[in-house]
């Protein structure tokens, strides 16, 4: 019987250690924070999380793709605690993103890959599924939680579903990040109520229109 802490085994290649990823990933982002996207290398990440050079190679084909993947694991820390009703949870969960986008790796990072991405496609297409896909789950628990305690009507259609919850995903990122990484602005308890209050005014309008 395998254990829990022993790695899984790929097919035709040698174990994956998680221990390993989870070095790399952070050593790519203190690497950001000290050097700088343009000084960063594969190189310089190995070192520091004391891995060989191939160990990366063989699980990142460069440098964009290792930085989104250790920014993706930072955003998988946001949760989306049950606060009592929708207002609060929105509230809370904005607060949570801004306070991650305070820090140095992840507004390092993000920047970064974001501005690599407006020459780069396949790179553009790897932020979309990395971050942005996964983390619309918040928005999904949240509708849904919503919709359990009768604060949002339920859009039988599946299409039309889906279309509100990017909308609102949109929405919510959009501003946090523009407000934490453009404006330079404090995303603090009274931003987001204020926001928190726009958006519920907004979200009541469009699912209510024919």
């Amino acid at each position: 019987m395998q254990s829990r802490d022993t790695p899984p085994t790929r097919a035709g290649g040698r174990p994956r250690s998680t221990e390993a990823d989870t070095a790399i990933l952070e050593a790519t982002r203190q690497a950001l924070v000290d050097l700088g996207w343009t000084k960063l290398t594969l190189g310089d990440v190995a070192t520091r999380a004391g891995v060989a050079k191939t160990t990366l190679y063989r699980r990142w084909a460069g440098k964009s793709e290792l930085v989104v993947d250790a920014v993706a694991e930072l955003f998988d820390e946001l949760e989306l605690p049950d606060r009592g009703s929708l207002a609060a949870d929105i509230e809370g969960v904005v607060l949570q993103f801004a306070a991650l986008l305070g820090r140095p790796e992840t507004r390092t990072a993000l920047m970064a890959v974001v501005a690599e991405s407006t020459t780069d496609g396949p790179l553009r297409e790897r932020i979309r599924t990395s971050i942005v896909e996964r983390q619309k789950r918040l928005v999904l628990e949240g509708r849904e939680r919503a919709q359990a305690r009768g604060e949002l009507p339920v859009e039988p259609d599946p299409e039309t579903a889906g279309r509100t919850a990017d909308l609102i995903f949109d929405v919510t990122a959009g501003a946090v990040v523009h407000r934490a990484l453009v404006s330079a602005e404090p995303v603090d308890v009274e931003w987001a109520h204020r926001f928190t209050t726009l958006l519920l005014g907004g979200l009541a309008a469009t699912t209510t229109a024919p």
